[in-house]
């Protein structure tokens, strides 16, 4: 074995050293988690009491390169008591490698989650341990399908969007180790927040965890990456957020997010004074979609300011019991009372003006019950993209504000993305998006500097 050439660092001794049924392995580029993944891994492998096992990239090609074959792969580590059969043998045409141990012999079977044909056949019957190369890439479908039938899963990640169903299903329930949870950004143990499952461990290396990775290389990597960008986010810092495409690229959490004891200081000092509040509704009922039924409640500044102060989001397809407009308008006015509570009275809003339905059933309450509200069907003459281009200037001059309150709209204005195909912005992650336009649009004018004023 090569282990006098695998320099480790004291974290990464830890993570050999850690027993766990699952363990993810986030961070930035060069971290070095598929170097010492795969040694974790051949080990966890020869002692089980399993006899097949699982190793898993986006094609067998890959594989060969990225973890086989490469300086410090798994032939390199383990020499003589590997042998790779990248064709099969006479015996099991799956792509495999036999690891020689005192045990007896072990089959890790090699896998291209790319070809959904291929892996399907290949699956079958139980499995000791499972390597997931780069599960964020992975499909889902092949995730649920391999980590049902394994004993100890591990999973190498760049951070991605993380909208992606794998960091709900999978990553985000597993939790960092109390000795280094302190090394792990705050934006991803904020992230970190699906029911915790026991044994499953969240792992988050950066450059300092390479004990191999020299000055000169590490200044050239940050040299050939620009600052600001989202591969700089995502490869640099190891933040999470989609790399490319973003609607809103200048979105800046730390200058644009604030909390809401924050907002109320500022309240109490004088220097937010609110000129008016605004709310929008944006609605979708179907129980097999992503869709959701978005509340946002927002204030504007007389400095003309826009801030996000509250939202509450619903969705039919995780509910028992689905959501009917009748049920929204309860929900709905609650919600507004709650925000005027805290904040203060917005007697305009603003109702998705496809769903009549809805809009029907507040009329309605209204005039069967009394109600201090009006209810309006949102203003659609305001092209998406010029919306866009109202919210992207005013987050450029600094008016534009979003509490911690808005959980969800933090997650959207993370990964709300341009269509590949088209230079329009993709029918997805926009709910509360659309819910804070059907509120502000109004209002535009007395938003954002004077002289960008349209």
């Amino acid at each position: 074995m090569s282990t006098d050439r695998l320099l480790l660092s004291e974290k990464y001794k830890a993570f050999i050293r850690c027993k766990a049924s699952a363990e993810f392995l986030e961070g930035t580029t060069y971290a070095g988690k598929t170097t010492v993944g795969l040694f974790k891994f051949v080990l966890k492998c020869a002692e089980s009491s399993k006899k097949l096992h699982i190793l898993a990239a986006k094609d067998t090609g890959t594989a060969e390169k990225n973890i086989i074959n490469k300086d410090l792969g798994i032939l390199d580590d383990f020499g003589i008591l590997t042998e790779y059969n990248g064709n099969g043998s006479k015996d099991d045409k799956i792509p495999h490698i036999i690891l020689h141990t005192s045990k007896g012999d072990k089959i890790i079977y090699v896998l291209g989650y790319g070809d959904k044909q291929k892996w399907q056949k290949a699956l079958g019957g139980q499995y000791g341990c499972l390597y997931i190369d780069e599960i964020n890439t992975a499909d889902i479908d092949f995730v649920r399908e391999a980590a049902m039938r394994c004993d100890y899963l591990m999973a190498t990640l760049n951070p991605d969007d993380p909208s992606l169903p794998v960091y709900k299903e999978y990553i985000n329930h597993a939790r960092p180790l109390s000795e280094w949870e302190k090394e792990t950004p705050q934006e991803i143990k904020d992230e970190l927040r699906e029911e915790p499952k026991p044994g499953w461990v969240h792992w988050f290396f950066s450059f300092a965890d390479n004990a191999t990775l020299t000055k000169d290389k590490l200044d050239q990597i940050m040299m050939n990456t620009p600052r600001g960008t989202k591969i700089w986010k995502n490869k640099i810092q190891g933040l999470r957020g989609r790399a490319t495409g973003l609607v809103f690229p200048v979105f800046d959490e730390k200058t644009m997010i604030v909390t809401p004891e924050w907002i109320k200081a500022e309240i109490k000092a004088g220097r937010i004074k609110f000129q008016r509040f605004t709310t929008g509704l944006d609605t979708a009922y179907s129980s097999k979609s992503p869709d959701t039924i978005a509340m946002m409640f927002m204030g504007i500044t007389e400095d003309r300011r826009l801030i996000d102060l509250k939202e509450k989001v619903y969705n039919n397809r995780d509910l028992s019991n689905p959501i009917a407009p009748s049920d929204t308008v309860v929900k709905f006015l609650s919600f507004l009372e709650e925000c005027r509570k805290e904040y203060g009275f917005g007697r305009d809003v603003f109702v998705d003006s496809a769903d009549q339905a809805t809009i029907t059933e507040l009329q309605k309450y209204k005039r069967l019950n009394g109600c201090i509200y009006d209810f309006y069907n949102s203003y659609k003459k305001v092209a998406i993209i010029d919306r866009i281009k109202l919210v992207l200037g005013w987050m450029v001059q600094g008016k534009y504000l979003v509490s911690t309150d808005c959980p969800e709209h933090i997650r959207e204005l993370n990964t709300y993305s341009w269509k590949e195909d088209k230079d329009e912005p993709e029918d997805g992650h926009d709910h509360t998006i659309n819910a804070s336009q059907y509120g502000w649009i109004p209002f535009r004018k007395i938003i954002g500097t004077e002289e960008k004023e349209e």
